[in-house]
């Protein structure tokens, strides 16, 4: 039987569907890439903000749609949405044949089961994952953990997914190896929050200890990117180690939310730490240390409360800061979360207006960055190539999958996805680099090199 498996939301729940799609895989069923393709189809849904519930309801009608007109015969719907309002989807989609909470794919494989009229003999065994259609097996993604217990006032995860569950050091050395067999060179590790990766499972946090053996086990070249660290635990000790692995990319995600003390509390952000003074110092130490680091974070606006003279701060801090990359989104109120019983609601427009404040003056700075490295070699993770313009799409240590920008290599002969090239920057735009083609790379090598006059 063919399945087609629609995986919504953040890399954590892709994840989750190669999880899935390993387990039917080993039932024997075809996961294929099109519905149209499929008897059953499945949403692994993502319930984060309003924002994302309205697109992957969108997606369940779509499937609704093709099972009334007898393209599908069954629908599934599973993952963080269903976690977040079970009740009410059974409520309004009648159509849906199953639906299960994030990873219970026991229930799922059941089901399936159960329309074939056989039973599911796996006994709930782990299957290890498969990857999607349209996958990139060179770049890949490794949960080290799921869950959270920050408690920031606006955020929802914590009851969608739960309190902090880290995977053992062990387990994720030998799924990154086995990543690496399926053809990895980058891995990308993925929590809501790396800092406090095994605190549940070791009493303090370890990703040191984490990184230490990925560092140790994975082959020569391998890249190792880290996503997501709240800022109030990356310190300076940690930025020195992590600068002095050597496998890890010198890049880093660090979703700061705000930069003003006093939304920094509200939002829960820093009960331990000087808040904005302490994010300042942070990013500041590590550009110190490497100038061409890649820094990331995300920030939002209209947060209930938030003055002009307090968003004027966050823009201050981005001209300050000089960071490589910035994501905005604008405050969404979550049923369920503190703040969205908090007075003083920014209106809409205004929070629109800052947002794209921001994001102009940022384009701006991310420009700049890109201009440093004119003239200066990098190693480029090839994505797509296109032989007969003699070109190819990749991605630097500054480029993380999706979120960021690309470089464009000419020049390249027959370069294939997967490779790694080493090229010369020599133009740029506020996203990408364009670059020439200067051989191919050697594991031995940083992934920048130096400045070529």
């Amino acid at each position: 039987m063919n399945v087609f498996l629609l995986s919504m939301g953040c890399a954590k729940n892709t994840v989750d569907s190669e999880r899935l799609a390993g387990r039917l895989a080993s039932l024997g069923y075809r996961v294929v890439e099109e519905p149209e393709e499929a008897q059953v189809g499945i949403v692994n849904t993502c319930g984060f903000i309003q924002d994302a519930v309205k697109e992957n309801v969108d997606a369940i009608l779509d499937l609704e749609q093709m099972k009334d007109s007898g393209m599908l015969k069954h629908i599934v719907v599973a993952g963080c949405l269903v976690n977040r309002y079970e009740k009410e989807l059974r409520q309004e989609l009648p159509s849906v044949d199953l639906f299960a909470r994030s990873e219970d794919w026991d229930a799922v494989a059941d089901f399936l089961a159960g329309i074939e009229g056989k039973r599911d003999l796996s006994g709930g065994m782990s299957c290890g994952r498969m990857l999607l259609p349209l996958g990139t097996p060179w770049s890949r993604l490794l949960k080290v953990s799921e869950g959270c217990d920050s408690h920031c006032s606006y955020c929802a995860i914590p009851g969608i997914r739960g309190p902090l569950r880290s995977a053992p050091v062990e387990a994720l050395v030998e799924e990154a190896l086995t990543l690496y067999v399926e053809g990895a060179r980058e891995i990308c590790l993925v929590g809501q929050d790396l800092t406090v990766y095994g605190q549940d499972l070791y009493g303090e946090p370890s990703l040191r200890r984490l990184i230490s053996e990925l560092d140790r086990e994975l082959p020569k070249g391998t890249w190792l990117r880290l996503l997501y660290l709240h800022p109030e635990r990356v310190t300076r000790d940690l930025a020195d180690f992590l600068m002095g692995a050597s496998k890890v990319l010198h890049y880093l995600d660090i979703p700061i939310q705000h930069i003003n003390d006093e939304i920094l509390a509200r939002m829960n952000r820093s009960p331990h730490r000087a808040g904005g003074r302490h994010i300042r110092d942070i990013f500041r130490y590590i550009r110190e240390a490497d100038p061409l680091f890649a820094l990331r974070t995300t920030l939002m606006t209209g947060f209930p409360g938030e003055t002009e003279s307090q968003f004027d701060e966050l823009l201050d801090f981005l001209e300050e800061a000089e960071l490589d990359r910035a994501g905005a989104f604008i405050y969404s109120p979550e049923e369920g979360t503190p703040a969205a019983d908090f007075p003083n609601t920014v209106p809409q427009d205004v929070s629109e207006e800052r947002c794209a404040r921001l994001m102009e003056l940022q384009s701006g700075i991310s420009q700049r960055r890109g201009e440093l490295f004119i003239g200066r070699e990098l190693d480029v993770l090839i994505e797509e190539a296109d032989p007969e313009e003699d070109t190819a799409w990749g991605r630097s240590y500054r480029d993380a999958p999706e979120v960021d920008g690309l470089v464009c290599v000419s020049g390249v002969g027959g370069a294939k996805p997967g490779e790694v090239l080493r090229a010369r920057a020599v133009d740029c735009e506020e996203r990408d680099l364009f670059a020439e083609f200067v051989a191919p790379a050697s594991p031995a090598k940083s992934v920048i090199g130096r400045r070529v006059t």
